[in-house]
């Protein structure tokens, strides 16, 4: 019963998660590297930008699997669940919910961004804090970085700087919208220091409701969480 509870909360909090990149999308000056790249995917393909990050992140299960074989477990494989439920809730509220919106202020941009840094903080943080599942790039940075015996924080920088240089190159290269701006400036500044408040919050609260049992391992200040969408 009690897992039952943590798998339910925490397909609520993916949507959540959804949202709130949705939101990031929408305002348009600046996501993450790695939604860059399935941003500038999608421009460049046609394709919706939920569906990229869903062949995106399974693709970095796949690489989970081939690095871990044996080792490769539920916990791996409910990565692909949740890659394809962030998808299609970020399908469906950016062009759906949010298609026909038009936002001409670019103070309100700024004002989205910082309620969406909001909820995608509150919402990965409990994610993180909850501790059923990793998201993919995450894990695949994990799984490389063991088998490699790299440090994660040197692998994970690693895959945020060729995000950057394949979203440049798609730019620049083939003159599609730039993905990276502000926003991304922005969200690389205030986000990790959000999700390290709202994980302090929200420990005490989940354990209170016996939905952790161990202490929740202090996340390194680098360790950008995100994204996958």
């Amino acid at each position: 019963m009690k897992q039952l509870k943590r798998i339910f909360l925490l397909s609520i909090l993916v949507i959540i998660v959804g949202i709130g990149a949705s939101l990031t999308l929408k305002v348009a000056i600046g996501v993450g590297a790695y939604d860059a790249l399935a941003q500038s995917i999608s421009y460049l393909s046609g394709i919706k930008v939920g569906t990229i990050g869903m062949i995106l992140n399974n693709f970095c299960v796949l690489g989970q699997w081939l690095l871990l074989r044996k080792d490769f477990n539920f916990r791996h494989l409910l990565q692909v669940p949740v890659s394809i439920l962030i998808g299609v809730v970020v399908n469906f509220v950016f062009y759906d919910v949010l298609g026909s919106i038009t936002i001409d202020s670019y103070i309100m941009k700024l004002m989205l961004l910082f309620v969406a840094l909001i909820v995608l903080a509150f919402a990965l943080a409990a994610v993180m804090v909850l501790d059923v599942v990793t998201f993919p790039l995450e894990g695949f940075c994990i799984a490389l970085a063991k088998k490699a015996k790299w440090k994660f924080v040197v692998v994970r920088q690693s895959a945020n700087i060729l995000s950057i240089l394949l979203v440049l190159l798609l730019t620049f290269g083939l003159s599609l919208p730039l993905t990276l701006r502000e926003g991304t400036i922005i969200g690389m500044l205030f986000f990790a220091p959000l999700m390290g408040y709202f994980m302090k919050r929200i420990q005490p609260i989940l354990r209170k409701l016996e939905l952790i049992n161990e202490e929740v391992e202090k996340i390194e200040a680098d360790k950008d969480s995100v994204k996958a969408v």
